[in-house]
């Protein structure tokens, strides 16, 4: 499904922004010897790195006129009795006094709960992974309450994409009757607080519906996009042992039509906890036979089948669950096994949300918010959570290029979208393709253009302000699935410099420590986080004694959060660069995922008795990647094109297309950790040509050899 242009937002969703990470050691190399002038830097990264080219100055745009984050630093300045001559004043006091900043956002906010809290966080002073962390104890919430608040008839959802002849959209008022319905079926049909239930579904109206009508019962949400293949959802949902399942039979994507009931029934075969698979109409005429589809019923069907018990006059109901009761679960990419199985809380997916709408987003009821984005991806979650602050959203599904380049722009001027969100990958596709937006979009609504993903190359930086507008806010985002919510992003507040997020976000003691476990400025490190957050996971799915939670973030540095990013921050504007993953994440065209998909698809295939996927950035051009895998051939089997073909084929059916490497290569012999680990980051190291020292803990280290200067992978 789709073409080398095509975007998976749903695998976009960790890496953000990155630089190359050699031109900013290079940079730091420099600068100690003394050099400064511009003619002994070789290329553009370089140059952005030392002279942090301005590109947006709030101080001369309205934009960052009364904003809700002066609104708050003055409450807090009066308050304290404090002054803050900076944004960086008040990041730090908000991370001195991390308790009393989030009580603070918590009255600011108005967010609406039933009890109130007695105490902010019970253990203020312990390490990070001193979990369960309680937050906000004692107070009674629901996320859907807070994101039907608003009962009028403002519009509040958009709706568009290939399968749509025209806009569709819903009032505020009118998506609380939808999602009362939903919540009536859930209800006498045996769903309640705790219970599972899955969508595989599109971006749409009902997927929003359904997941609202989910958590307003206190049951828990996931959801998988319909480009995922089946063995990528059973290895999530099997997991996880839904009790319901939503999903479409077709979708419509570059064109064409996909049908979806053959990857449908391989999920519904391999969750036996699925009572009942309920079919939404999504494409026309999607819904003309679906006897095939394995205990199924339509949508209609089943909200006549399950309202009949229901009081058509009573109101809709919120169950009021504490902070932390589990809201949502997402998926890690799965690079060191099956993928984790990460669930966040009710409160504090809102309460960031909200932070980064209110205070860093200066987002408000008259805001109109576009995120391209899959139901399964995080940035989903974090969108809809703008309903909340009362902003309409607009949602899409289809080629974000088709029927032309210009399709989201058209949406921009036609529902006056004020905030818009992408990937890196597609401006610069547009870049690539020399649109200019404003000189064929009017686009004056437009106030802030949200990237992530991908790496946004220092000139995307320049594309944006130069082809599309002067006068917005570039806000470079970094976060993921993995908090629900980002580290580092936009505010409206401080000036936009060329590659370089603007800024740690409030509350969020991020640091860049090098490898003795030192803070460090200038130069490059991981990204930790030294306080907890309300919005860590609250915990894994079966993860006893928080095992796997503590093997994915605490590892590196005991007590502390790393993320896994390798990052630089500025001392002179306290922006932020992104470096590259510090593991073995996958990322070619800034479709992340993890080898372990890989690994798991093609395992039965008789031929293969190993493997090993890495990823390979092209020395040209470090934003690109590419995915290389190697295989290990069983004795009585020859490695020929048959082989390959048969190989891409699997991965193509039961993952994606976006899924197959671009080289398969044989090899003698896979490299092995004493405990039983593939070893991956010294291998993509060798390839993309550093030399590197074996570690003591490799079983066969004298394999590595096999992978210095292969003729196959010098060529792009």
């Amino acid at each position: 499904m789709g073409t080398t242009t095509d975007l998976n937002t749903d695998s976009l969703n960790d890496s953000n922004n990155n630089l190359n990470i050699s031109s900013s050691s290079s940079v730091k190399r420099k600068l100690e010897n003394g050099i400064t002038d511009h003619e002994h830097f070789e290329n553009d990264d370089e140059i952005s790195l030392l002279n942090n080219k301005l590109l947006w100055d709030p101080i001369k745009s309205t934009l960052s006129k009364n904003t809700k984050l002066l609104e708050f630093q003055t409450l807090i300045e009066n308050k304290y009795e404090t002054k803050f001559d900076s944004y960086n004043d008040l990041y730090n006091w908000s991370i001195e006094n991390y308790t009393i900043f989030w009580q603070e956002f918590w009255h600011f906010s108005k967010i609406i709960y039933s009890d109130n809290y007695h105490k902010v966080l019970d253990k203020p002073d312990g390490p990070v992974d001193n979990f369960p962390f309680k937050w906000f104890e004692g107070a009674l919430l629901n996320y859907a309450e807070n994101l039907l608040q608003h009962d009028d008839d403002k519009i509040a959802v958009y709706s568009y994409g290939e399968a749509f002849d025209r806009i569709k959209s819903i009032t505020h008022k009118e998506l609380r009757q939808k999602v009362k319905l939903i919540q009536d079926s859930l209800r006498n049909f045996g769903i309640k607080k705790d219970d599972i239930v899955v969508g595989y579904l599109p971006n749409c109206i009902e997927a929003l519906v359904v997941k609202l009508a989910v958590v307003s019962l206190g049951a828990v949400w996931s959801c998988a996009s319909p480009d995922f293949g089946s063995s990528s959802v059973l290895e999530r949902f099997k997991q996880i042992r839904p009790k319901l399942i939503f999903s479409v039979t077709a979708v419509d994507y570059n064109g064409k039509k996909h049908d979806h009931i053959g990857k449908l029934n391989e999920v519904l075969n391999g969750l036996e906890a699925v009572q009942k698979c309920v079919l939404i109409p999504f494409c026309k005429d999607s819904l003309d036979d679906y006897s095939n589809v394995k205990n199924s019923i339509s949508l209609e069907e089943f909200i006549n089948q399950f309202r009949a018990e229901s009081n058509e006059k009573s109101e809709l109901v919120f169950e009021q669950v504490p902070f932390n009761h589990p809201l949502v679960i997402l998926f890690s990419s799965g690079t060191t096994g099956i993928p984790k199985c990460i669930v966040h809380s009710h409160g504090g997916s809102l309460i960031q949300h909200l932070k980064e709408h209110l205070l860093h987003g200066n987002m408000s009821r008259n805001d109109v918010i576009f995120y391209y984005t899959t139901t399964g991806w995080m940035m989903y979650n974090w969108l809809i959570s703008s309903l909340a602050v009362g902003a309409t959203l607009v949602i899409y599904d289809g080629s974000p290029f088709l029927p032309h380049l210009n399709v989201l722009w058209d949406l921009v001027d036609r529902l006056g979208i004020t905030m818009f969100g992408t990937s890196a990958k597609w401006i610069s596709v547009i870049e690539d393709k020399k649109c200019i937006p404003k000189e064929t979009h009017n686009l004056s609504t437009l106030k802030c253009i949200y990237s992530t993903g991908s790496p946004l190359k220092p000139s995307s930086f320049d594309y944006v302000y130069s082809s599309i507008k002067s006068d917005l806010v570039l806000g470079s985002i970094t976060g993921g699935s993995d908090i629900i919510s980002l580290f580092c992003g936009h505010n409206f507040n401080l000036p936009v410099y060329r590659g370089e997020i603007q800024c740690r976000q409030l509350g969020m003691a991020v640091e860049c420590w090098n490898d003795e476990g030192k803070p460090v400025y200038d130069e490059c490190g991981e990204l930790v986080c030294t306080r907890p957050f309300p919005s860590m996971p609250i915990y894994f799915s079966n993860d006893e004694n928080y095992k796997k939670y503590k093997a994915s973030y605490f590892e590196k540095f005991p007590g502390v959060w790393a993320h896994g990013d390798f990052v630089m921050i500025s001392s002179r504007t306290g922006g932020v660069f992104m470096l590259g993953r510090s593991d073995g994440t996958l990322n070619p065209n800034g479709v992340r995922f993890g080898s372990a998909d890989i690994y798991n698809t093609i395992e039965n295939i008789e031929e293969i008795d190993d493997s090993l996927c890495v990823g390979q950035k092209n020395p040209e051009n470090t934003t690109e990647e590419r995915v290389v895998l190697f295989i290990k051939v069983k004795s009585n089997f020859e490695f020929n094109q048959s082989l390959i073909d048969k190989i891409k084929s699997k991965i193509r059916t039961s993952l994606s297309a976006r899924h197959v490497p671009n080289i398969i290569l044989p090899i003698s012999e896979i490299p092995y950790t004493l405990n039983g680990k593939k070893v991956e980051v010294p291998v993509r190291k060798i390839i993309e040509g550093h030399d590197i020292k074996p570690s003591s803990s490799l079983v066969n280290p004298k394999c590595l050899d096999f992978f210095k200067n292969m003729e196959a992978l010098k060529k792009w």
